[in-house]
């Protein structure tokens, strides 16, 4: 649809890969020049969010369908094609992409010391397996980006993490690659399905949503692109190497995992799993529900009980995808525009409060809550932000969080009200491990020594979290901005998965009247 080109090439293709120029071009740089390293790094990364701006205004709000589509045969025998395409929910999940990989370069500024070089490679490699990954409209591309963010990840966590590290890499690793073999298994036998019914070999996910696929089939089928999106959110109760990743990650790497890395598994069930499983899906809507509910009341419980605070606000974010999944499948309206909407406020203000803890690390060299009291007599500026961030988290009327809360729990008690009275508690616990944890680290008296003389936050440190405070407020206020551009991409796909599921559920209530049919004329002549 909409053609949009920088230097000549197509916008999606120079999205996901100028990045990628950037690390190679990094690799000829002296690793000794570590200025250069960060300099080029942040012009690369600058560039890309610069050249992705214009997306949203050149995005058609009425258009349906994809746009910017860019597609070329790649192994056309195979039925493989270079496939791109966004529609209102991934353009801005890519915005949010561009975004928040200049804060994390950004953030690891003064923080990364050592291997800096490979560091920065592995920060702009990541951000094209990202961009790839939402861009992507063929299984086989969209398969091949979502693997390759696991590597600089892993790298990640592995070598510039905390004592555990290698642990918490190694669990990560395990849990997403399992979850994505399946998923592999499943898109091999989508492919020879879809060929045995229709005569094509196609891996286009255009071409498989028209796939008439039987319902028992599509519950196995969905099961496995399932299981690989929830371990990637993640669920309960595939979520338990999410806090052993967030504590042992860099600031950056825990700010790019909370931001972006979760919403792959989130997205994965919007463009993947429900549609091309609709029947499946839809049938599925009270586990997932329950499991989303348990998910959001666990993790406020979780979090309560937490003395260091990284690990506090890991658990948090199992509460706050839970609040999304809830909303994805409440399969209304409100529901899923609150989920998308809950899926860019979680970027921005969990990632928000893991730069506020990698910014009170690089002073105090500690994370634990039992460690502060007291910071904001000496920080001031410091306590302005983290209570704007820990508002915003906690859903306070006027910032980001309560547009996206309020309208997962508007959805989910038009779907059904026992899940969103039980959901509205996850509300109450929030609020309450929140501003606790707020209250511990920043009132009270200055006991120790080492908090006496803390520095506040200096220029680059209050440029970073400006910006941050000034999407929570803007989206706070002002959410038809980005509503506009959702708005007519939900309404298609609910029609979609809802006629999808109609049709399946016809075609079964046909094949099992043949079957009857059949079965009384058998009877008949063997009576004969």
């Amino acid at each position: 649809m909409t053609e949009f080109s920088v230097f000549g090439i197509p916008i999606l293709t120079f999205l996901i890969f100028f990045p990628l120029l950037g690390a190679v071009i990094l690799l000829f740089v002296n690793r000794e020049n570590t200025l250069l390293i960060k300099s080029a790094t942040l012009i690369f990364s600058l560039f890309e969010l610069f050249a992705s701006i214009p997306l949203f205004y050149k995005f058609s709000n009425s258009a349906k369908g994809m746009q910017f589509v860019e597609k070329a045969d790649w192994f056309p025998d195979w039925g493989i094609s270079y496939h791109l395409g966004i529609d209102g929910i991934s353009l801005l999940l890519v915005l949010l992409t561009t975004f928040l990989t200049v804060i994390c370069v950004l953030c690891s500024w003064k923080a990364i010391e050592d291997r800096v070089k490979e560091y920065y490679i592995m920060f702009l490699f990541l951000e094209t397996a990202m961009i790839g990954t939402l861009c992507a409209l063929d299984l086989v591309l969209f398969y091949i980006f979502w693997e390759l963010m696991l590597i600089p990840m892993y790298l990640l966590i592995g070598v510039w993490g905390g004592p555990n590290r290698i642990y918490a890499a190694i669990k990560f690793f395990l849990f997403t690659m399992a979850g994505s073999v399946l998923m592999l298994v499943a898109i091999l036998y989508l492919y020879f399905f879809y060929y045995a019914q229709s005569g094509v070999y196609t891996f286009n996910v255009m071409e498989l949503y028209k796939a008439s696929i039987p319902i028992a089939k599509q519950y196995w089928l969905f099961a496995a692109f399932a299981l690989s999106f929830a371990i990637k959110v993640p669920m309960f109760p595939v979520h338990t190497w999410l806090p052993d990743a967030h504590t042992e990650a860099p600031t950056a790497g825990s700010v790019i995992l909370a931001g972006v890395l979760l919403k792959m598994g989130t997205y994965g069930f919007i463009r993947f799993a429900i549609p091309l499983f609709p029947a499946a899906a839809i049938d599925a809507i009270p586990l997932m529900s329950i499991l989303a509910v348990i998910g959001i009341i666990y993790g406020a419980i979780v979090s309560m009980m937490q003395p260091d605070l990284k690990r506090l606000i890991a658990f948090s974010s199992v509460s706050h995808l839970g609040y999304v999944m809830l909303g994805i499948f409440a399969f209304n309206m409100q529901g899923v525009q609150g989920g998308i909407y809950q899926m860019l406020n979680h970027g921005i203000s969990t990632g928000g409060l893991f730069l506020i803890v990698g910014m009170i690390y690089e002073r105090r060299h500690t994370r634990m809550i039992a460690d502060f009291g007291g910071l904001s007599k000496v920080m001031p500026i410091f306590a302005v932000f983290f209570m704007i961030i820990t508002l915003s988290s906690i859903a306070l009327p006027g910032t980001n969080g309560f547009v996206g809360e309020f309208l997962i729990l508007l959805g989910a008690f038009k779907a059904n009200a026992v899940y969103g009275i039980l959901a509205t508690t996850g509300v109450i616990f929030g609020a309450v491990y929140m501003l606790w944890m707020f209250q511990r680290v920043m009132f009270g008296v200055v006991t120790k020594d080492a908090n006496k003389d803390l520095k506040d936050l200096d220029g680059r440190e209050i440029a970073i979290l400006c910006s941050m405070v000034f999407f929570i407020v803007l989206m706070g206020v002002y959410p038809k901005m980005f509503f506009n551009k959702m708005d007519t991409s939900v309404n298609e796909y609910l029609s979609f998965v809802k006629n999808k599921n109609v049709q399946a559920r016809m075609l079964e209530q046909n094949k099992g009247a043949t079957a009857k049919a059949a079965a009384e004329v058998t009877n008949t002549n063997m009576t004969r």
